[in-house]
């Protein structure tokens, strides 16, 4: 029986164990040094699921990832206790200025060519359907008619775990400190306690902490934990049909029952220090985001702000996708990880294809190959422009 130690008990690396156990014939071990997930992406995350990429291989990974959700209360079911992931599928509304609006609907004939169910809106159209909403310097907006949403990304967490210990994988409560080589192959996992997990395959789900992984084999992998906020506000009045809305000025929100929660990226060229405390600050919400939400939708206006969280983004700072399979390297070494943003509705598809290239050698269901590190060796990224 072939054994196989994850580092990561994230969405990704739980993914992968079950999809894994889901086979047969494998050993498969998860370290997890944080089992509470107090500081995981994985935990939060603001858990949605969009096919608004640039990319075909990234809108057919989230195809599957929402296929994964819908049956996931069946599939991921241990002892008759269905898992409820609260999936909704309120779409996402890409807002576009002048500047933008050339992007955008580039953007839109990739996804309609991928089977993504799009329409793109004018300033009329969006306030017919959205009358809540400020159309301001926008040109057009790209809507998501089915397919894309939110869903209970700690839920998803919880159900792969319960469902990978009921097939055998084991879960243990320790820190991955090193790797142990003979020559190229990685033999075993280093732990700080109890000495050394013997494998065969090793793979690096560690997230935001990967490129510590990686380092360990001699492998500069440009992949970096970054802070990123999430507000959660409350307004009195309602947004009907409101989808996880996406400012030009790369400011969000969406529902969360009868809240919104919200957020933003940073700018191009603005400080973006890797692994920053995980402290908020308000401050941002108060200066950056807080305007423009009520420029967009004058109800906000009187909106509060009722708590906040913060995170981590994995940050591939390359090109903004993921790197998943091995390295030449460390040729028994899989990554997957570097998923910048949307690691939680790739995790399906990742685990899927990551349990086809240990058990068969290659990629079987869908072709993951393009986010293989030949692309970073070569110096050839794949870029994703829509990241939110």
């Amino acid at each position: 029986m072939r054994r196989v130690v994850i580092i990561g008990g994230g969405a990704v690396g739980s993914s992968i164990a079950y999809h894994l156990a889901l086979r047969g014939g494998f050993a498969v071990t998860v370290i997890e040094r944080d089992p509470t997930y107090r500081i995981a992406s994985s935990s939060l995350s603001a858990s949605s699921i969009r096919q608004q990429f640039s990319t075909p291989l990234n809108i057919a990974m989230s195809r599957f990832g929402l296929e994964f959700l819908r049956a996931a209360p069946a599939a991921l079911a241990v002892d008759g206790d269905a898992p409820q992931l609260g999936l909704r599928e309120a779409g996402y509304l890409f807002l576009a200025s002048a500047a933008g609006v050339d992007v955008l609907r580039a953007n839109h004939a990739v996804q309609r060519a991928a089977g993504a169910a799009m329409a793109l809106l004018g300033p009329g159209e969006l306030s017919e359907r959205f009358p809540w909403l400020a159309t301001d310097g926008i040109v057009e907006g790209s809507l998501g008619l089915r397919g894309e949403g939110w869903f209970d990304g700690p839920a998803l967490l919880a159900a792969l775990r319960r469902k990978a210990r009921s097939l055998g994988v084991t879960y243990l409560a320790r820190e991955a400190v090193d790797l142990r080589r003979a020559g190229e192959a990685i033999r075993g996992v280093v732990l700080d306690q109890d000495g050394v997990l013997d494998c065969d395959v090793a793979v690096n789900a560690a997230g935001a902490w990967s490129a510590r992984v990686a380092a360990w084999a001699g492998i500069d992998l440009p992949v970096r934990a970054r802070k990123r906020m999430v507000f959660v506000v409350a307004c009195r009045e309602a947004l009907p049909g409101c989808p996880l809305l996406i400012d030009p000025t790369g400011i969000w929100m969406r529902p969360e029952g009868a809240q919104f929660l919200c957020g933003r990226s940073p700018d191009d060229g603005e400080s973006d220090p890797d692994e920053a405390p995980l402290e908020v600050d308000e401050t941002m919400f108060h200066e950056r985001i807080w305007p423009v939400l009520a420029a967009r939708v004058p109800a906000f206006e009187a909106l509060k702000l009722t708590s906040s969280w913060a995170g981590y983004y994995e940050l591939n700072l390359f090109d903004h996708n993921a790197f998943i399979g091995p390295h030449p390297a460390a040729p028994n070494l899989i990554f997957a990880t570097g998923f910048s943003g949307h690691g939680m509705q790739h995790s399906p598809a990742t685990g899927r294809g990551v349990a086809e290239l240990i058990a068969e050698g290659g990629y079987r269901s869908l072709d993951l190959s393009p986010l293989g590190f030949a692309r970073l060796l070569e110096k050839r990224p794949l870029i994703e422009r829509n990241i939110v």
